[in-house]
């Protein structure tokens, strides 16, 4: 895409009001807009960060045999009474309205109930088990006090997936199995060496549920690592019983701040019971299907990326979740021999199925390099008199919190090759 036809552009200052280090820059980098507290639209870039998150996100729940559905932001109020979730009183953040014609209807916060109540219709024996089911689905929750940015909002998007099975035994092999899918899905986010499976309170269901915590100074939750065993425990269960059950020493632990980017919770039988979703067995016998649920907030994760993959000059995307793969930067000093070889370059990027975000818009060239540090593409590409006279091209890589000072001089018949292999 030609930087000039894009209709965003960056800005200075974030707002005065937006105090969050990641809204700040994905504002002013062009990537979202703040509609209120809480509650950010998505533009042109934002939107394209979204779709390779959740693409990755996507291929690994496919991998584990999830089924891609997408279900209903108005939800049931006669649902969730089932589930004793409707009161205020029980979950406080719904958004509720009333219909013309009568009656309450919830904005979805969560959809185990309406989604178990859907696999009523199409789970009943034990031939149709497994089943495992996800989305994207946008998630509205009345939250007191929206903050941190686009890391806790009033609207976000967010993967949720269910599992329904037959018993313990063969929930236990799709809940281990989307633990090693969230694992790689970190990894190729860029977040895999500091994302941590860590073990939290089961409440009524179970001994322990598991969240996914990436270390962070600005993170909202306090966690205590075990790097070596690559596993962090939430204070809400740091008990002597529980690390001994780890294998888990009180010195060894270390205290961190983190950001909750993931969790997965075994519900067992209990949900099915109450909405009435039962299999016929093996024996012949009516049994309550076995619930999982497992969430992974997209928005929230592009928040944490760029809260640590960033600093004074912009934002620094992880390869697999940058909007483009290169930034091309036509520097041509009012020279038309200069822009039309840019251009040249430009199709002959596309032409090789390189995603490319090209600048050809006539400004100097110190506002042009830093419009590209704060958008944060880590691969740059610099056309200029200069460089085409030495017979190539300009490339800059920047690794994740880390800008490369210089560029390095790539002959034309090497940069395909070396743009995909960077």
């Amino acid at each position: 895409m030609r930087q000039s036809q894009l209709f965003t552009r960056t800005r200075k200052e974030a707002p005065k009001d937006e105090v969050a280090k990641n809204a700040q820059l994905l504002i002013r980098a062009g990537y979202v807009h703040k509609e209120m507290a809480g509650v950010y639209a998505y533009l042109p870039l934002g939107l394209r960060v979204l779709e390779k998150i959740k693409q990755i996100v996507r291929e690994e729940m496919n991998k584990v045999g999830g089924q891609e559905i997408i279900m209903t932001a108005l939800q049931r109020k006669e649902l969730w009474e089932k589930t004793d979730r409707w009161d205020d009183r029980n979950v406080d953040v719904w958004f509720k309205s009333e219909l013309k014609s009568g009656g309450e209807v919830g904005f979805g916060w969560s959809h185990e109930e309406p989604i178990t109540d859907m696999m009523t219709n199409f789970l009943s024996s034990h031939r149709d088990l497994p089943a495992y089911v996800y989305q994207f689905q946008t998630k509205m929750r009345n939250e007191l006090r929206a903050k941190s940015g686009i890391m806790r909002g009033r609207e976000f998007v967010m993967k949720d997936m269910y599992s329904y099975t037959k018993n313990a035994d063969e929930h236990k092999k799709i809940y281990d199995a989307t633990i090693d899918a969230y694992l790689r899905v970190f990894e190729r986010v860029g977040l895999g060496d500091r994302t941590f499976l860590t073990f939290a309170s089961g409440g009524a269901f179970t001994e322990f549920s598991h969240e996914f915590q990436t270390l962070s100074d600005v993170g909202e939750d306090v966690v205590y690592l075990h790097r070596e065993k690559k596993i962090a425990i939430n204070q809400e269960v740091l008990r002597d019983d529980v690390l001994t059950k780890l294998g888990i020493a009180r010195d060894e632990l270390e205290e961190v701040k983190s950001i909750e980017t993931g969790n997965i919770f075994d519900f067992g039988g209990m949900k099915s019971e109450q909405l009435g979703l039962f299999y016929t067995n093996e024996e012949g016998e009516k049994t309550p299907v076995h619930l999982g649920s497992y969430g992974i907030g997209i928005t929230r994760l592009m928040g944490a990326i760029v809260e640590i993959f960033s600093d004074e000059k912009g934002i620094i995307w992880p390869k697999e979740v940058a909007p483009y793969n290169v930034h091309l930067v036509s520097i041509t000093s009012g020279n038309a021999d200069v822009e039309k070889e840019a251009d040249r370059v430009y199709e002959m990027l596309r032409e090789s199925g390189i995603e490319v975000f090209y600048d050809d818009r006539d400004l100097r060239a110190g506002e042009k390099f830093a419009d590209a540090d704060l958008i944060g593409i880590p691969l740059r590409l610099v056309v200029s008199e200069k460089t085409i006279a030495a017979g190539g091209f300009e490339l800059t890589i920047h690794q994740l919190a880390e800008r490369q000072g210089k560029g390095t001089l790539v002959a034309e018949s090497d940069i395909i090759e070396t743009l995909h292999d960077a």
